[in-house]
């Protein structure tokens, strides 16, 4: 199988959007956006591991089945987060403990 040779003037395409997507995440990081700071700084982060994925791990250029491989991965970690946060969301809260120092053990001096 031969490889994908790619040119050189990609690579410094990809590396440049990359450097520009990290000073954007750092930007949006000093605006107050209310909750949308999380969304905002996500989607920023999808769209770099997106282009690493398409261009530094060459799927772009591969099979369909390393185009299912990918989806699957994307569609496992989808499962293994929701499993997580059904867990977290049903636990219930644990009251708070006292403080050191206030419990009600008497020692002998």
């Amino acid at each position: 199988m031969a490889a994908h040779v790619v040119a050189k003037k990609t690579y410094f395409t990809v590396f440049a959007t990359l450097i520009g997507l990290t000073a954007l995440t750092t930007y949006v990081a000093t605006i107050d956006l209310g909750p949308l700071n999380i969304v905002v700084a996500l989607l920023i982060a999808m769209c770099k591991a997106s282009l690493v994925v398409l261009f530094f791990m060459h799927l772009r250029w591969s099979s369909r089945l390393m185009h299912v491989v990918g989806v699957a991965a994307l569609f496992w970690l989808a499962i293994l987060l929701a499993l997580t946060l059904s867990d977290y969301r049903t636990r219930p809260w644990t009251p708070a403990g006292k403080p050191w120092g206030t419990s009600n053990i008497q020692f002998n001096r």
